[in-house]
């Protein structure tokens, strides 16, 4: 049985919260710079260069990308054969959000209660996904994630017989009607089957993935290719100003449903799409 300590997790969750609100994985810095080579709208490139800017003050100043600092959400694999020592799996999560949020200056946007409202002042409770998988790592990806992108979310319980057109016409009516609010380009975290909440994660989990890659399934990996035709061909644009580019990407997650039940669900990510990993 291998042991860590829970103050590792920490230090781990403190750095990468930082990191990912300074700095853009290489993934998405690719695709954006691609997608300023491609986009042929002056409006939407002009849009691109800034961004492309913005990223290089961000990371040479450490400083945020976006003044949404965003709400941590966390997704965990502990390994069975791990054993967390000297302290509670989620305590040192948040406390690790709360070290990273404060010591990197940044904004703390988290309500402690939903509609009484009051400022939690450190950005905690994190959301924390955990999975028990096999082995003696940690996994852990920090995914700040902003209100603008977060308040375009759907998820749409549709009829089965609905099928996969159905899935195609509700994610791009997802994406032209968030037109420019969730910070165009983005990338589209879609989730199809299991129940009413599982999907939403799935569509989160979604934006896990590295920019260019696609689904195993070589079915989804084409469903993937055509949504993202489809989503760039509504015009929308970089920061809705319109354009040729308005998704970097399309991920799809999908797991089995009811026979009755068909519910697909989209999450979107801003062009910051930030997310940090780090196993420990």
């Amino acid at each position: 049985m291998r042991e860590i300590r829970a103050e590792q997790i920490t230090e781990a969750v403190a750095r990468l919260s930082m990191e990912a609100n300074f700095e853009l994985e290489d993934d998405v810095q690719k695709a954006i710079e691609e997608a300023f080579e491609k986009e042929e709208s002056p409006a939407g490139k002009e849009v691109l260069r800034q961004i492309l800017e913005n990223s290089q003050i961000a990371r040479t100043e450490r400083m945020p990308i976006c003044q949404d600092t965003g709400y941590a959400v966390v997704f965990a694999e502990l390994g069975q054969d791990l054993h967390i020592v000297g302290g509670d799996f989620e305590a040192a999560v948040n406390e690790g959000v709360r070290s990273g949020y404060t010591e990197g200056y940044l904004r703390k946007s988290v309500l402690s209660d939903p509609i009484k409202g009051a400022n939690t002042g450190d950005n905690t409770p994190a959301i924390v996904h955990l999975r028990i998988v096999p082995g003696d790592t940690l996994k852990l990806w920090i995914v700040p994630k902003g209100g603008g992108s977060e308040n375009m979310s759907k998820i749409a319980m549709m009829k089965p017989a609905d099928g996969v057109e159905g899935v195609k016409r509700f994610v791009v009516d997802c994406v032209r009607t968030a037109s420019g609010n969730p910070c165009p380009p983005v990338v589209v975290g879609v989730g199809i089957g299991g129940t009413f909440e599982y999907c939403a994660y799935l569509a989160k989990k979604a934006l896990l993935r590295m920019i260019g890659s696609t689904h195993p399934d070589s079915y989804y990996a084409e469903l993937e290719k055509e949504l993202l035709e489809l989503v760039n061909d509504t015009g929308v644009g970089p920061m809705g100003l319109g354009g040729r580019v308005t998704a970097l990407s399309v991920n799809i997650e999908a797991a089995p449903r009811h026979i009755a039940s068909f519910p697909v669900s989209v999450n979107m990510n801003c062009h910051a799409a930030r997310h940090k990993m780090v196993e420990l």
